[in-house]
């Protein structure tokens, strides 16, 4: 079958690629960004917003599985499921605690202390430029798990900014959580 040019009268495929204008369909205008990575989530259906606190399950799964990169004593650093940027870690205590104000102080040390490794961590692994730091206290605050303290560690570089998150709402990530985990605990030090 002889494929049309392209608007700008570019010949389209390449030999070696398959044309999707012979298939049976019409054009809808939607970019595809392929995530097989999600299907876990969509498996999982309604049993994903259970009551379980993801926070007090992690640590209970190996550090593979809850993508945990360290354990501490009071707390222990995970990456986040849904990050903004890769390598977008969470520091998270132990004890099922909503609000840092009702942590402890050996627990409020624990999470500094995590923070600043976590940061060390990322600059030595992933050369970022800076940080974004936050928790988010109560859901209407912003919290997605707002009965679970956690600390955002999120590393920032001078280049992580395009159009995707303006136009299309989409975010970009360049790296696999299995990998980014691995390479963050391989640098974590003992």
């Amino acid at each position: 079958m002889e494929v049309p040019p392209d608007y700008d009268g570019t010949q389209y495929p390449p030999d070696d690629v398959e044309s999707s204008r012979s298939f049976a369909a019409v054009p809808d205008g939607f970019a595809r960004l392929w995530t097989p990575h999600r299907i876990a989530y969509i498996e999982k259906g309604p049993a994903a917003a259970s009551d379980e606190c993801v926070f007090c399950t992690a640590p209970t799964l190996s550090d593979e599985q809850a993508l945990i990169v360290h354990r501490g004593r009071l707390a222990y650093v995970i990456l986040n499921l849904f990050p903004y940027n890769s390598g977008h870690l969470l520091v998270v205590p132990y004890r099922h605690v909503a609000r840092y104000d009702e942590s402890t102080a050996e627990e409020v040390a624990e999470i500094g202390s995590l923070t600043q490794t976590a940061m060390r961590v990322l600059t030595a692994t992933s050369h970022c430029d800076g940080f974004n730091l936050g928790m988010n206290q109560g859901a209407i605050a912003g919290a997605g798990i707002a009965a679970h303290l956690h600390q955002h560690v999120v590393p920032r570089w001078a280049t992580d900014a395009n159009f995707f998150p303006i136009v299309a709402q989409t975010k970009a990530l360049p790296r696999l959580l299995g990998e980014v985990r691995q390479e963050v605990a391989d640098a974590w030090p003992a």
